[in-house]
């Protein structure tokens, strides 16, 4: 293959590199933090998302340290459909008192619809899983609604029956939320991806050796795959992504591989490709 696109930006980005590169390949076209996840996603859970703005509430576990508050993975709640509801109806009477509609989709995805959602750049949660919530909380002149909206979340989470009982299992409290994916619904206008996101869990918690299990587990099955494929004269494509940059690579069947190789040549594109270790780097 040959180095096709990069995509490099900070490490400060609200929409991280893997975000970026799927939303490319479906054609979508939005500023930073404005990737309508929500709504692509409440689709996929049967909500009927129209043409109005939606963001992803996703319950969390906000842990206080010493010196910082910590947003748990979500996945390491273990919060099942009977918890989540009884939950989902204690926010919902916040959020429709403020005027927003929410929507339960999923056990650990509540989706609300808000004019104000429309231009209202978030975080991704992949951003702040494990790091201070602080420098990823909203700015900007939605802000203060949102802050004060959580702080009473907060507030009435707290004590709630469900995270006594889930406490007293032994499990975490949910006792906040994270807000992302804001945006109207956007059509795809190019194929969808296949997404292979097994390194996203062990990378998020630091867990090396999982990482590199989940490495070998790619080599052998999709990128094994994906390498037949090439072979066999398919054009494919690979997209890695890392904390800053994304950088996909293609092919293209032997009739047209003089012209793209070509093409990539007045771009500087050409030059041999460095070692696998350095090219992970480089993300």
């Amino acid at each position: 293959m040959v180095l096709a696109h990069r995509d490099d930006a900070a490490e400060t980005t609200l929409s991280p590199p893997h975000e970026r590169a799927l939303a490319q390949a479906l054609g979508w076209a939005a500023a930073d933090g404005a990737l309508p996840w929500a709504a692509r996603w409440a689709a996929a859970d049967g909500v009927a998302v129209g043409d109005r703005p939606w963001g992803l509430v996703t319950p969390t576990h906000w842990h206080l340290g010493t010196d910082q508050v910590s947003l748990i993975d979500p996945a390491g709640l273990m919060l099942d459909e009977s918890a989540s509801r009884e939950l989902f109806k204690a926010v919902n009477v916040l959020m429709t008192d403020d005027g927003f509609e929410l929507v339960w989709g999923h056990a650990s995805r509540w989706y609300l619809s808000h004019s104000s959602l429309r231009d209202m750049p978030c975080a991704s949660l992949d951003r702040v899983v494990g790091r201070n919530v602080d420098r990823w909380l909203v700015q900007g002149v939605h802000a203060r609604g949102l802050r004060r909206l959580q702080s009473e979340v907060q507030m009435l989470l707290h004590g709630h029956p469900v995270n006594d009982a889930r406490e007293a299992r032994g499990l975490l409290p949910v006792n906040s939320f994270w807000l992302s994916g804001c945006g109207v619904a956007q059509a795809a206008t190019g194929p969808e991806p296949r997404v292979l996101d097994a390194l996203r869990g062990p990378a998020l918690a630091n867990d090396w050796v999982a990482w590199a299990k989940a490495w070998q587990h790619l080599d052998d099955g999709p990128l094994a795959e994906l390498a037949t494929a090439q072979a066999a004269g398919d054009d494919v494509g690979l997209s890695l992504c890392g904390e800053r940059n994304a950088h996909t690579w293609r092919t293209a069947p032997p009739s047209a591989l003089g012209g793209l190789m070509r093409q990539l040549g007045k771009l500087g594109l050409t030059r041999a490709a460095p070692p696998v270790q350095q090219q992970l780097e480089a993300l």
